[in-house]
């Protein structure tokens, strides 16, 4: 019995959605210290309900993904000890348990904070299902990009639980769709524009050494498509635009002004550590040879580094909420691990030498 709910708890690919529900999570700290006036049990309620809901619903579009992929995952190795492949879950109940839990985390949402909370996590799911899964992956290599929008959804989930005046107008399309998009601030969308400009870079690390497979079985990857250079230009360019990006982080704080030294200690910060993720995608070499685990050693730590770059992101826009010192706090925290990170990335590099 234990075995088969381990494999039902697989088929939601909980470490992805995990990561994902952390950028939720630190979106409902960032409200109550920008809008809420501070942390209070509401807080520690409201992270425990987006959690919940965004668990449900994100791991159920995985579920229901592994579904459709069901002729392909027996193929790849990455995805061949999967539960439908290894005969552990038939794809008809896999299906099932997607649908179903993506329903509950939806409804969740909706009964234990708002409708907008609950039209961003149904939205994300039916994105990645139809959208990303069903249209987009198998018919163009910027699948990963446009795809990328379910998952950048997590902080306007978080955001808009976090908000009890928020719901859903009927008056018209136009009010709908404002209610739905208007959530009283600028940070929610910041943090969306984030996680969407990130994925491609990041993902695209992992598919310079790792995507053969995919073409194999009819899945166009960038790197397959347009040969490893093509794909390095594409990264940095994203890359770029995330150095872009980070001028807007004390505007979309709202409580800071030009005057303000936290206004110019946040910007400079989120510029300075996107300058420094942008320098591990130009440090990447294409034409290196794959270490012996199979893996492209400069793309790898690009990769790793792209996880800890979003996490440190996120909490300079965080700490932001405690004025000067939070951000202080923020950049000495950041400052410390990428030093370790750097550092060890040194030392095996040199070790594999």
């Amino acid at each position: 019995m234990s075995g088969k709910i381990g494999s039902y708890l697989t088929l939601t690919k909980p470490k992805v959605v995990i990561l994902l529900q952390i950028t939720g999570i630190l979106a409902v700290i960032s409200h109550d210290l920008l809008e809420g006036g501070g942390l209070t049990k509401d807080t520690a309620w409201t992270i425990i309900v987006v959690l919940i809901g965004g668990f449900l619903t994100a791991g159920g579009a995985n579920s229901i993904n592994m579904w459709y992929d069901r002729d392909i995952d027996p193929l790849m190795t990455r995805t061949s000890g999967r539960p439908i492949p290894m005969g552990e879950i038939s794809p008809s109940s896999a299906l099932v348990f997607g649908v179903s839990i993506s329903m509950i985390g939806t409804l969740w949402l909706f009964l234990m904070s708002n409708s907008v909370a609950a039209f961003w996590a149904a939205f994300s799911v039916l994105f990645y299902v139809f959208i990303y899964s069903i249209w987009l992956k198998r018919t163009t290599s910027q699948n990963i990009v446009i795809g990328g929008i379910a998952g950048s959804t997590p902080p306007l989930v978080g955001w808009s639980a976090s908000d009890d005046s928020l719901g859903i107008s009927t008056e018209s399309v136009e009010s709908a769709i404002s209610s739905v998009t208007d959530l009283g601030s600028s940070m929610p969308w910041l943090m969306f524009l984030i996680i969407f400009l990130w994925t491609p870079p990041h993902f695209w690390a992992l598919a310079l050494y790792r995507s053969k497979e995919y073409g194999e079985v009819g899945v166009p990857m960038l790197p397959n498509v347009k040969g490893n250079a093509r794909t390095l230009s594409e990264m940095k360019v994203y890359s770029i635009l995330l150095i872009l990006a980070s001028f807007y982080s004390p505007i979309a704080n709202g409580n800071l002004d030009d005057g303000d030294r936290a206004y110019h200690a946040l910007r400079l910060s989120c510029l300075l550590l996107s300058m420094w993720y942008a320098s591990t995608v130009w440090r990447i070499d294409i034409h290196e040879g794959l270490d012996g685990s199979g893996r492209m050693p400069t793309a790898a730590r690009s990769f790793y580094f792209s996880l800890a770059f979003l996490a440190m992101f996120f909490l300079l826009l965080v700490s932001s909420g405690w004025d000067f010192m939070g951000v202080g706090a923020g950049i000495l925290i950041c400052g410390v691990l990428i030093f370790k990170l750097e550092y060890e990335s040194r030392n095996r590099m040199e070790g594999v030498d």
